[in-house]
């Protein structure tokens, strides 16, 4: 998702949410994801972080095997995770839109659709880094999500440096580093997959 700031005016319940359709929001909000009721403002990214996440999509997408089960790829799409504990109804609701999402192919639910995914990537750039490397490794991983991917860019931030992978540890609910891939990605599930990494940012 593109690098936010919060705007403290403005709360929405999950009723409001999904009561909304959704061009009406984003026509009152631009670009936004809802941070524990809390409507978060989007900030337009780089060239490059776009690239980045176009390629790497069609990559995924290309990778899928039509003998095998039947998968979509998502890009900047609504997902519902777990509401906060709060007291008050507009300090619950929890929407994020991961840069890039593999999910099965039920029918899409923003409430549900987490409980689809089995992987999720996000493009950090420098608003993002600590959200893609904290708030939402932990949300991502307590939403039982089995495979994160974080790209990091060199300090040009125009060429990707790394893809760091994480796998689920089931038993604790928490994502365990598995592979830092640095000259190509390569994965084993939920497809099969090896692609450069020069590929993905060149322009």
């Amino acid at each position: 998702m593109t690098a936010a700031h919060p705007d403290e005016t403005h709360r929405i319940t999950a009723e409001e949410f999904l009561a909304a359709e959704p061009d009406s929001l984003s026509s009152t909000f631009g670009d936004f994801e809802v941070i524990d009721g809390l409507v978060v403002r989007a900030m337009a990214q780089s060239e490059a972080h776009s690239r980045v996440v176009r390629r790497l999509a069609a990559a995924l997408e290309d990778a899928r095997d039509p003998a095998g089960p039947c998968l979509r790829i998502g890009s900047d799409v609504a997902v519902r995770f777990a509401d906060a504990e709060e007291g008050s109804a507009d300090r619950r609701l929890n929407v994020r839109y991961p840069d890039i999402f593999v999910r099965d192919c039920e029918p899409y639910d923003v409430n549900t659709v987490r409980d689809h995914i089995t992987l999720v990537a996000e493009v950090a750039s420098r608003e993002t880094v600590d959200s893609d490397t904290g708030v939402k490794y932990q949300l991502y991983a307590r939403a039982g999500i089995a495979v994160y991917l974080i790209v990091h860019f060199d300090k040009s931030w125009e060429l990707i440096d790394r893809i760091e992978e994480y796998r689920l540890d089931w038993s604790g609910m928490r994502y365990m580093p598995h592979r830092v891939h640095r000259t190509a990605l390569v994965l084993d599930t939920p497809v099969t997959l090896a692609v450069t990494l020069d590929s993905l940012h060149r322009p």
